[in-house]
């Protein structure tokens, strides 16, 4: 027996006992209340008066109806601009020393403030996950193994006095040291700013460590376990990392990449998934048998929900200030909702640009239906990431393939538009049969894209090409790894760009 990795499974399960789950609504007041009254005297907490806030008998309610609706345009030119000037005390107390770019599919240019509460909120989250590793029945060695986290470079950027990265380059640069026996590639290796040379660097080393898990944005994870196998020529990576046995995905939805991640092991894995944007430590999963994952509802992260309609959304996808809000407490499950969050890094009804549906309230559980922007409604389909994903996954089930990335808009075809899709896979296949398929499933699961393909939406159309397309593009015009995420859905002009770079290769 492991006797180290029994002793700490041992604390994992007396600490999670101990530790008893707060109610969802009165953790949520706590953190909104403790949030201001840290933040009453920044520029911020004084511009909307948060000791009268408090003062109120209904804090959360006045709360929501003295301080408005904020998108990052909008924070960044009313408020962060300062930050990036010097100031400190704007919209949380103190300065900040770390900027995290956003690297998501809406904007390359988001610079999130990251303080020292955000950092010991990512980390206090990152310990909430562990605690709840005792519901996946992992034996007890599993606690003495090498954890791969497949983050962008720790090599951060210094700028005007800051340094700026991506959100998982900053929190492994700030690793306790205790954790950094387990964590791999290790701190050299990461700092390699060049991704190929990154996961070279890895390939060569695997062999020397014994990972039990994994963790990074599924695309990449993906081509990195492809490039180890490739390189030591074996079958699966668990000829390498024999012990491998949970793997803790995020960024986008795992679903469609199932089917290859278990071609490439000789067995079943545990998969783990987690919400872990630049602006927070949203969501773990915490239990196996679901996929939803609870949101962390204690610590430095205030929740709140608009439901995904138009008359709540202006015409640049932004919540209107008038919009309906609910709190957790307020919110139904099986409604989609834009998601607004404020935080211990001074993002107040901030806008992060995901909507969300809530599987279980009594447990805070969620999953990301898709985003603000990149819903497909441009003659009503109304179509959701989250639907798209889930329909891919059929496709792959019902021709055997496996589909590691695809995207998609609506482009005009003479007087009514057609949705034209790309699917990337190394698997030939009958596009038309596909084709025919993809739109039942869609028409049988959504009937506002039922009643679109009967009106305006002529048809669609579906394109096979190798999934190392979509990596070339995304290297051509954005860059490769870390948490760069291939767009789902598209708009036509950038579709343009994409057919047109995919056609010159």
């Amino acid at each position: 027996m492991a006797i180290i990795g029994e002793i700490i499974k041992r604390a994992i399960n007396v600490n999670g006992i101990i530790s008893s789950t707060p109610l969802p609504a009165d953790a949520q007041r706590e953190v909104l209340t403790d949030m201001l009254k840290k933040a009453k005297y920044t520029a911020f907490g004084r511009k909307f008066d948060f000791s009268a806030l408090l003062a109120e008998t209904n804090p959360v309610k006045a709360f929501q109806e003295n301080v408005p609706i904020y998108d990052y345009d909008n924070l960044y030119n009313e408020w962060w601009h300062y930050l990036h000037e010097g100031h400190e005390n704007i919209t949380w107390p103190g300065g900040q020393q770390y900027f995290a770019m956003s690297s998501g599919t809406t904007s390359s240019s988001k610079a999130i403030p990251v303080t020292d509460d955000m950092l010991e909120a990512i980390k206090k989250a990152g310990i909430q996950q562990v605690l709840s590793l005792k519901n996946f029945d992992l034996p007890s060695d599993f606690f003495e193994k090498d954890i791969m986290m497949l983050g962008s470079s720790t090599q951060l950027t210094e700028n005007n006095g800051f340094l700026e990265g991506e959100i998982s380059g900053i929190s492994a640069s700030n690793l306790p040291l205790w954790f950094r026996k387990f964590y791999k590639p290790g701190r050299k290796i990461a700092k390699s700013k060049d991704w190929d040379e990154r996961v070279l660097k890895i390939a060569k080393a695997a062999r020397k460590w014994d990972v039990g898990s994994m963790s990074g944005i599924p695309s990449w994870s993906e081509l990195l376990l492809k490039e180890i196998v490739r390189y030591h020529k074996v079958d699966t990576i668990h000829d390498i990392w024999p012990n491998l046995q949970v793997y803790t995905t995020g960024g986008v939805a795992f679903g469609p990449y199932r089917k290859s991640f278990e071609k490439l092991s000789a067995r079943p894995m545990t998969y783990i998934d987690t919400y872990l944007a630049s602006e927070g430590y949203l969501a773990t999963q915490k239990r196996p048998d679901t996929a939803a994952m609870a949101l962390i509802v204690d610590n430095g992260i205030f929740f709140e929900f608009v439901p995904f309609l138009d008359s709540n959304m202006d015409e640049e996808g932004r919540v209107k200030q008038d919009a309906e809000v609910l709190t957790l407490e307020e919110a139904e499950e099986g409604i989609q909702y834009v998601l607004l969050i404020s935080t211990v890094a001074g993002a107040w009804r901030y806008m992060i640009g995901d909507t969300v549906i809530i599987t279980n309230k009594e447990r805070a559980e969620i999953i990301i239906s898709g985003r603000t922007k990149h819903f497909l409604n441009v003659v009503g389909e109304q179509l959701s990431v989250y639907q798209m994903n889930n329909a891919i996954q059929k496709v792959q089930e019902q021709f055997d393939l496996q589909i590691a990335e695809f995207t998609v808009a609506s482009i005009r075809r003479g007087e009514k538009y057609i949705n034209k899709w790309y699917l990337g896979t190394n698997t030939m296949h009958t596009a038309p049969r596909i084709t025919e398929f993809l739109d039942a499933e869609l028409q049988a699961t959504n009937k506002n894209y039922k009643v679109a393909r009967h009106q305006a939406l002529d048809g669609i159309e579906v394109q096979l090409i190798p999934d190392s397309h979509f990596h070339n593009w995304s290297e051509h015009y954005k860059k490769l790894g870390g948490q760069t995420k291939i767009p789902r859905v598209m708009k036509e002009e950038e579709f343009k760009e994409f057919e047109d770079y995919i056609a010159s290769l």
